[in-house]
């Protein structure tokens, strides 16, 4: 009896073919929420503000849920402060990812930011979890050899001309991203686990939200909160905000019904979206070569996640927020 009332409260999955739909537009609104940001920044817009968009619009529709639902936001004790870790570490990944999009094309800032998998299979090994099989550790090679090629690296060597700071800061901003974001995932998994989805996600973005609004009143980021010159950049804050909280909250939706462990590679279109978008909307165009190893880190990307939700809940269904 008790198996069938289980059965009963969990909605049944959408076909695949409407869900691997669904994952696909949402790895497309993430993408192009990306591409909006750089449209904002280029025309004056503060990285700051832009988080602040994105989080306070997700923010206000996430507690009308929670009131509607009549959830309690009540944490296990000893969450609070994994509570807190959790959200400083998202809004951290927020800062930095951007922060690269500002600096470097926009598909090559997501691509360097997509290797968190490879950093939350080693963290989890540091930490006491399993030791990656000969196949993960493989995979893992395979993504770094698609980075050599997506970062240039052979051809950047060679050249006499200097790498350029913004170039360096900006990578080196969006491997910050994956390693916060694979540290946020570790916690989430392992610490908050017995936190209701929509609470944590509720806290979470309260807490970006709320470290966004210091960072920027106590100056700690100058310029944060600058102002985009036309409506250009004020059309682009409002469409990353839609497309941001529109994926989010779709998403958080959907999960009981994605079939999370089957489909959860197909979010990773989300950088080749965003190559195809920052072509069309910014003229940002990666060389063959770099297109090639987008290619390898993608698919890579996609073995690795695969193997990884055949064997526990997917990082989606459970993930404190998304990049």
């Amino acid at each position: 009896m008790a198996r069938s009332t289980a059965a009963s409260d969990t909605p049944a999955p959408f076909p695949r073919h409407l869900a691997v739909l669904i994952l696909l537009c949402m790895g497309c609104a993430f993408a192009g929420n990306h591409v909006a940001a750089r449209v904002a920044f280029d025309d004056g817009a503060g990285v700051l503000l832009a988080i602040l968009m994105r989080s306070g619009g997700t923010l206000l529709v996430l507690a009308l849920m929670v009131l509607w639902q009549r959830q309690r936001l009540r944490l296990p004790p000893g969450a609070w402060r994994w509570q807190l870790l959790l959200g400083l570490l998202i809004g951290t990944q927020s800062l930095c990812l951007y922060s690269a999009v500002a600096r470097v094309p926009v598909a090559l800032a997501l691509l360097v930011g997509n290797v968190f998998p490879i950093l939350l299979a080693l963290l989890t090994w540091a930490l006491g979890g399993p030791r990656p099989t000969t196949r993960t550790a493989a995979l893992m090679g395979m993504i770094l050899v698609g980075l050599v090629f997506v970062l240039e690296v052979p051809a950047r060597l060679s050249s006499e001309q200097s790498v350029g700071p913004q170039w360096l800061l900006g990578v080196g901003l969006a491997f910050c991203a994956a390693c916060t974001f694979a540290c946020a995932l570790w916690i989430t998994d392992h610490k908050l686990s017995q936190v209701r989805g929509s609470v944590r996600s509720l806290l979470t973005i309260f807490i970006v939200f709320s470290s966004v609004n210091l960072a920027g009143l106590s100056g700690a980021l100058p310029g944060g909160f600058n102002l985009p010159a036309t409506s250009t950049g004020w059309l682009a804050l409002a469409t990353l905000m839609t497309l941001y909280g529109t994926g989010f909250i779709v998403l958080f939706m959907s999960v009981p019904r994605l079939d999370m462990p089957r489909n959860a590679p197909v979010m990773n279109v989300e950088p080749l979206a965003t190559l195809l978008i920052g072509w069309l909307v910014l003229d940002q165009m990666l060389s063959p070569g770099q297109v090639l190893g987008g290619a390898i880190v993608v698919a890579g990307i996609v073995l690795l996640t695969y193997r990884k939700v055949e064997r526990v809940k997917a990082p989606v269904a459970g993930a404190p927020g998304h990049n």
